[in-house]
């Protein structure tokens, strides 16, 4: 059974990830599109560079082409936040991408995105569940999935090869201080990590007269042998790279490029909530931006200290982009977020982006005159220090079982030295002190893991607790 969860469907190639399931979960989705009376708007579709990505697509194709629907196919490995920008722009009822985003090598995936170009929420994903095991038990049943061959499909115009990236960049170029970023002559590091970031940041930093210089360019669907995860261990290569070249700042995306990396002027990996953090700031103090901010439960507080300072509120979602999208629309947010990395800001697409997180970071360094690590700095003097400590396990059926009635059901605690002000069930168990630290145990939606994020003042009170529960769960 194709399962969603917080980022799409994802699953091993050969194993899950086949011609026989994509075809399935297309068929169910075209079949969604013709009982609510939109498959005559037709859905776009794209991919990026992991194994059978393009082929993938085409199979996809192959399908609504046979339920007369027209696809718009990007015939190019392309960003996922592109695919977003094209259905909201197009007022198209939804869109695909074929990726396992920052998954290892073996995984592949589907994001499903619906009108105004956000993530299927959990209502839609369990509605397309629920056709696709229709479908399974038509097929079970003797039934077949009609297909029309790719290349009759593009005869008769039911798949139109397009390529809309200078769209999507004009977009972006419009929404940033070009101006502002041109007078000031900065040197940027690249990093896509073997993915699909690198025309788009290329493009708009050149435009922008940047010097710019990129690694892990190349196509290598293994990328490089590494997890394309822009995290502290993966990012090493690009710190050596900004200090050697004395680059004012150093991005890398992930492999589908909705999610950003960072690395600053002294070679320090900015993690994900620090970047959060900086890019609020900015906007409301330096832009002059009013609004809420919106992260989810397993990202920095830090967040909620910056929104009280300027009179505004920081709310909290389960993980999942889908759920911070909608509370933006709700509050009408300048800026929401997860501490994996993904981002957006009021007034561009309802989903992350790492190419337009990006660009908005250089046009703060432009704007504020100030070195990346120097802002971050100001911040940690108004506002004081926080850490965090991040842990990740593997487990097999039996013991996620057993971990989830602990947490969940039994909703059992280990003894910490640390007065509770309140436990909280929205996504996992969380933990919330009177010291304004935290710890949260969930699984994870996309990975087979047990995610354990701990916030404290005192890194070694995070270290501390995360062992904790370590040794309550025996993990």
């Amino acid at each position: 059974m194709i399962k969603f969860g917080t980022g799409g469907w994802r699953a091993v190639i050969g194993d899950e990830f086949t011609r026989e399931n994509i075809q399935k979960l297309s068929k169910a989705l075209a079949v969604k599109m013709k009982n609510e009376d939109v498959d005559h708007k037709g859905i776009c579709i794209g991919y990026d560079r992991r194994f059978l990505s393009k082929e993938a697509v085409m199979w996809a194709c192959e399908v609504f082409a046979a339920e007369n629907i027209t696809c718009w196919f990007v015939n190019r490995s392309s960003p996922t936040p592109l695919i977003m920008y094209y259905v909201m722009a197009h007022e198209l009822p939804y869109g695909m991408m074929v990726t396992a985003s920052h998954n290892p090598a073996i995984y592949n995936g589907i994001k499903v995105f619906t009108r105004g170009g956000r993530d299927a929420n959990e209502e839609q994903t369990k509605e397309i569940e629920q056709y696709i095991a229709e479908v399974e038990q038509s097929v079970a049943e003797g039934g077949k999935i009609e297909i029309m061959p790719y290349e009759r499909a593009v005869a008769e115009k039911l798949v139109i090869e397009f390529n809309p990236l200078n769209e999507y960049i004009d977009n972006i170029i419009q929404a940033v201080n070009m101006d502002v970023i041109r007078e000031k002559g900065l040197r940027i590091a690249l990093d896509p990590m073997y993915g699909v970031s690198q025309t788009s940041l290329k493009t708009i930093l050149s435009i922008a007269r940047c010097e710019v210089e990129t690694i892990h360019e190349r196509h290598d669907t293994l990328f490089g042998g590494k997890l394309p995860a822009p995290n502290a261990q993966t990012l090493r290569s690009l710190q050596n790279y900004v200090l050697d070249r004395g680059c004012d700042i150093g991005i890398a995306t992930d492999g589908d490029a909705d999610r950003i990396g960072v690395i600053d002027d002294k070679g320090r990996f900015l993690h994900p909530n620090d970047i959060l953090v900086l890019l609020y700031y900015y906007l409301v103090k330096y832009k002059g931006w009013r609004g809420p901010c919106v992260r989810n439960v397993a990202t920095t507080h830090m967040l909620d200290k910056v929104a009280e300072s300027f009179g505004e509120q920081c709310y909290e979602v389960p993980v999942g982009f889908k759920y911070i999208s909608s509370k933006m629309q709700e509050t009408n947010a300048v800026i929401g977020g997860e501490s994996s990395g993904g981002l957006t800001v009021r007034g561009h697409i309802h989903g992350k982006d790492g190419i337009y997180a990006a660009a908005l970071l250089i046009e703060m360094i432009a704007v504020t005159g100030k070195k990346l690590s120097q802002i971050a700095e100001d911040i940690e003097k108004e506002y004081g220090a926080i850490f965090m400590e991040e842990r990740d396990y593997k487990f097999t059926e039996e013991r996620k079982k057993e971990i989830h009635k602990t947490l969940m059901e039994d909703k059992l605690l280990p003894q910490m030295d640390f007065t509770i002000e309140k436990v909280s069930y929205l996504d996992g168990c969380k933990v919330y002190f009177n010291n304004s630290g935290w710890i949260i145990a969930r699984f994870s939606g996309t990975e087979p893991l047990l995610r354990i994020f701990c916030e404290m003042p005192d890194k070694k009170d995070a270290a501390r607790l995360c062992e904790i529960f370590e040794e309550f769960l025996s993990l």
